[in-house]
């Protein structure tokens, strides 16, 4: 297999770049059938990233393959327990795929499961240990991307919430505030977006106190408007499909908080989220109207298609608050 390697890596120009990839079939007598290289760059400029990079290269370039094996072994270095880690985070990044609602058609095949990787490396039992993290980061992001690509009549700001309670299984503390309780707290540039849409606004507080009782907690705050037409300064038709994504903001905080509960992180963070829709129903609200926020500064609305930042005010406000 080295001798196939050397003689692609020559006729092909290969000079091992960062991600870089080549392909030989194998032999008829192998016990496999097809071998890949991928490049890994400049061996001191190796950090975690760019053994991610080289772990989703490595999944690429095993296309359709069931049973897949990746060697880690760098010529003249040892990748560590923690590099092997994060190839492995590579992989599972590079194999997510959001085809829930695809329809297939039945050719008598049953579909096939999910791929089986191995990774060999030097230390499997420590680099299995230092995973944990890596899966952990893996399992936030893959429900970030998740809450993302849920269309809006799927993932409303009720279902959004419910998602984020389910945290409560990683010992993440999560509360749920209704909009009697935001109205009692006066947010009145959230619940001005919300108004337009038969879906309640919530905001959503999560919790995790991984660090020293004494220490201040780090707060991140995510625009979460499930849906975003733009209310009465409706956007154009084109591409609004993707205003299901408005709330990739709120996505991103709460996978960061799966995160860190998964991987037991030593740190004390909150994660609050605004969760609205922001629609032109007769009950929404008009450019020139204006709003009180929390903070008890008023705001004149020009456009109702700037929601975000009447949002984020709120849930910024309310953060700094408590």
């Amino acid at each position: 297999a080295r001798g196939q390697l050397a003689k692609a890596f020559s006729v092909a120009d290969f000079t091992g770049k960062l991600a870089a990839g080549i392909e030989v079939l194998a032999p008829l007598d192998a016990g496999f059938d097809r071998l890949a290289a991928v490049g890994v760059g400049k061996p001191e400029a190796l950090d975690r990233r760019a053994w991610s990079r080289i772990g989703g290269a490595a999944f690429a370039a095993a296309r359709k393959a069931q049973d897949i094996s990746i060697l880690a072994d760098v010529e003249g270095a040892v990748p560590t327990p923690d590099d092997v880690a994060a190839l492995a985070l590579g992989v599972l990044l590079n194999a997510y795929a959001f085809d829930k609602y695809k329809t297939r058609k039945d050719n008598g095949k049953p579909a096939p499961g999910p791929a089986r990787v191995t990774i060999l490396c030097a230390n499997p039992a420590a680099a299995k240990r230092a995973f944990v993290a890596a899966q952990g980061l893996a399992d936030g992001v893959i429900l970030a991307r998740d809450l993302v690509n849920e269309p809006a009549n799927v993932l409303g700001t009720l279902e959004f919430a419910a998602k984020a309670k389910e945290l409560e299984a990683l010992g993440v503390k999560v509360e749920v505030l209704t909009e009697k309780e935001m109205r009692r707290l006066k947010m009145g540039a959230l619940l001005g977006v919300a108004q337009g849409s038969i879906r309640p606004p919530r905001l959503v507080v999560m919790r995790w106190d991984g660090g020293k009782v004494k220490d201040k907690p780090a707060v991140f705050v995510g625009k979460g408007v499930v849906f975003d037409t733009g209310g009465i300064s409706i956007k154009p038709a084109g591409g609004m499909e993707d205003m299901k994504g408005d709330m990739g903001g709120a996505a991103a905080v709460t996978g960061l908080m799966h995160a860190l509960a998964a991987r037991k992180a030593k740190a004390n963070v909150i994660g609050v989220i605004g969760l609205v829709e922001n629609m032109p129903d007769g009950n929404a609200q008009r450019p020139g109207d204006i709003v009180t926020s929390m903070s008890g500064q008023t705001i004149e609305v020009i456009n109702t298609d700037a929601e975000g930042r009447l949002v984020l005010a709120d849930a910024l406000w309310y953060a700094n608050e408590r």
